[in-house]
């Protein structure tokens, strides 16, 4: 159970750091050949939100099915162990929200990079006429 949260954890790691070298101001050149290779990357990657959609729907469905330790029943220690499966399950429901938002992130920055590139071929066709 835990090696598809640590997978989680490092794609969204590795989203994020490459969010943050699309943003960075770099050459034209190796922007250009970065956002292409990025491009190229994104599709293949896709796998991450059907993955982590389902993550939710197992958080979610162990969440409906959790026992309840409020009563004065529970001791300590179950209470303890409660609070802590709410935390995590809460932190993981972050990560999986996270890995989609910056896999949307990275799609609108290529597509965006790609319609400048576009626009400024039309612009220097029209100032070479």
């Amino acid at each position: 159970m835990a090696l598809q949260w640590m997978i989680l954890t490092y794609v969204v790691a590795a989203e994020a750091a490459l969010a943050l070298l699309l943003t960075f101001p770099s050459p034209k050149l190796l922007k250009n050949r970065f956002v292409s290779l990025i491009s190229l990357i994104l599709q293949p990657t896709l796998f991450i939100i059907p993955f982590a959609g389902f993550q939710l729907l197992d958080i979610y469905w162990k969440n409906e099915h959790r026992l309840m330790c409020t009563s004065e029943i529970c001791t300590a220690a179950e209470r303890d162990r409660y609070e802590k499966s709410v935390f995590k399950a809460q932190r993981n429901v972050i990560l999986c929200t996270t890995a989609c938002l910056l896999y949307w992130c990275i799609y609108r920055i290529c597509k965006y990079h790609k319609e400048i590139q576009s626009l400024e071929e039309v612009e220097k066709r029209y100032k070479n006429e």
